[in-house]
């Protein structure tokens, strides 16, 4: 007999002599029993091809391995599987009902990007409505029919009666009563547009929020931020009705009024408007950065953590009370082009012959409506338009120093320089160009008397001002309930580390066992 049959026939042997269960060291039995679990042992674990000679090698089958002899990972590698898996979803075909009725703990990214193309369509529709207010086509359609008037009139008929309709306005009596049926038609489309656009917005917005909230695409708290939004549109449509019906009843028109909106009214619709686009805009862009702050759990904590440091505290009041003073200035504005205030004093920076208006043309008497003239005051400050401008240019004025004021504490801070990410210095300095933008065009208008398209530029460049500092506020703001979730993930994170590490000991000490009972024998 040859030498390798020898050496077949004592690898044979010392394969039988081995025990039929795995071993397992003193000290892995005694963590289970720590840990209040029972060892249960599991089938014959194979002998290491290492320890076999090389002709029992090639003959002897390969079975599979079970999850504890997996090679050890670095903890790193364990923090990225960790993560992984708590993002991935189920099959769409699942049916665990825990998977079905529980809300998860991030947003889905779609959410995202459907609230930031809402929030394109709102704008869109903000900046035609002033288009429809600077053509004065708001007035044209005088009946609000949320369903029926989503169908423009079809026939020759149908538009006699639409126009027959308009002639018994204000607005025609008093402004357009030569008006043909052609140029009716001209101001029917504007209006009829703008309304149409509207209902465009709110059913985009409704059917994809009950799908993502039944589909529980979205957190219980998106959920509800949603659902707020959802009535913010509804209520903007009923707004709407109620500021062209302000236009349109004479008992509601002050005596020897220019036949308009009221001026109360328009700001409301204008503001919920914007409350609505904002709103839209912020949680989107807070589930972007969500996403990106769960992608690495750890540097997303320090990131946090570093943005919460008494350092940035004033940087954040600050701009917190930024966008309370652009919001207040936007609605200004709006005052200014219900009474149509931009058509008086069309100079800048100067009112007449100085800085001030006369004060009697600020506070006229006309405009109180109580004998003791207690509302003097803030009646000329909403109605009287030479105030209201004033109003205006002193509230853009203290905008426009206070986004500088803002930029140079941000540069000259040595704290706040430090500790500002570089996003937020971006998101600053877009500010301060946008403030820059706006100014021109709220001046350029008024030298050139309003013309339509200025006036429109200078109402998106409100929003779009508006919108920066809302941006600015999302890169300087500290989530509370995000800090929680990535200390959760990174806590959960670094229990699996530690699990993995301990298996890993475990199993060289069994191997090193092995080993050492194999070259005994």
């Amino acid at each position: 007999m040859g030498v390798p049959s020898i050496r077949l026939r004592l690898a044979s042997k010392l394969q039988r002599s081995l025990p039929q269960q795995p071993f397992v060291c003193r000290r892995c039995l005694h963590q289970q029993s720590q840990a209040g679990t029972i060892f249960r042992p599991q089938q014959r674990a194979p002998v290491k091809q290492a320890y076999l000679p090389r002709a029992l090698r090639q003959t002897r089958p390969q079975s599979t391995a079970s999850p504890t002899q997996q090679p050890s990972v670095s903890p790193l590698s364990a923090l990225s599987q960790n993560i992984s898996r708590t993002h991935s979803r189920p099959h769409p075909g699942t049916s665990s009902t825990s998977t079905s009725t529980s809300w998860p703990e991030t947003n889905s990214r779609t959410v995202a990007y459907w609230l930031l193309a809402s929030a394109t369509s709102v704008f869109g529709i903000v900046i035609f409505g002033g288009l429809t207010r600077l053509t004065e086509s708001g007035l044209s359609i005088t009946e609000w029919r949320p369903v029926t008037g989503s169908f423009p009139p079809r026939n020759q008929e149908v538009w006699e009666q639409e126009f027959a309709r308009y002639k018994l306005s204000p607005e025609f009596k008093m402004l357009n009563s030569r008006m043909t049926l052609e140029e009716f038609k001209q101001i029917y489309w504007m209006e009829w547009t703008h309304r149409l656009w509207g209902r465009v917005v709110g059913v985009t917005f409704l059917l994809p929020t009950l799908y993502f909230v039944v589909r529980r695409r979205v957190t219980r708290g998106m959920a509800g931020r949603l659902g707020g939004i959802c009535g913010l549109i509804c209520f903007q449509g009923f707004i709407g009705w109620w500021m062209v019906k302000s236009g349109l009843k004479d008992d509601l028109l002050e005596t020897g009024k220019h036949p308009r909106v009221s001026q109360y009214r328009l700001a409301a619709h204008l503001g919920t408007a914007f409350v609505a686009y904002l709103a839209m805009v912020w949680n989107g862009v807070r589930i972007l950065q969500e996403h990106a702050l769960v992608r690495d759990p750890g540097e997303g904590l320090k990131a946090l953590q570093r943005l919460g440091g008494k350092e940035l505290r004033p940087f954040r009041r600050s701009v917190a009370a930024l966008s309370v003073l652009v919001f207040v200035t936007a609605m200004s504005g709006a005052l200014v082009a219900g009474l149509d205030a931009g058509l008086v004093y069309n100079d800048f920076p100067w009112m007449g012959q100085g800085l001030l208006p006369p004060k009697r043309e600020m506070f006229d008497p006309f405009y109180s409506h109580t004998p003791s003239r207690n509302d003097l005051i803030w009646r000329n400050m909403f109605e009287n338009p030479v105030l209201a401008q004033l109003d205006h240019r002193i509230l853009a004025t203290t905008t426009f120093c206070a986004v500088f004021g803002l930029w140079g504490y941000s540069r000259f801070s040595p704290a706040v320089r430090t500790m500002l990410p570089k996003a937020a210095k971006t998101g600053m300095l877009g500010v301060v160009h946008l403030v820059s933008l706006q100014v021109v065009l709220g001046i350029t208008t008024l030298w050139f008397l309003v013309p339509t398209p200025l006036a429109a530029a200078h109402q998106a460049g409100a929003l779009a001002l508006l919108t920066g500092v809302l941006v600015l506020g999302s890169r300087v703001w500290v989530p509370r309930g995000m800090v929680r979730l990535l200390q959760k993930r990174v806590a959960a994170a670094a229990a699996a580390v530690g699990v993995q590490s301990k298996s890993a000991v475990g199993r060289r000490g069994a191997d090193a066992m092995l080993k050492a009972r194999i070259q005994s024998s």
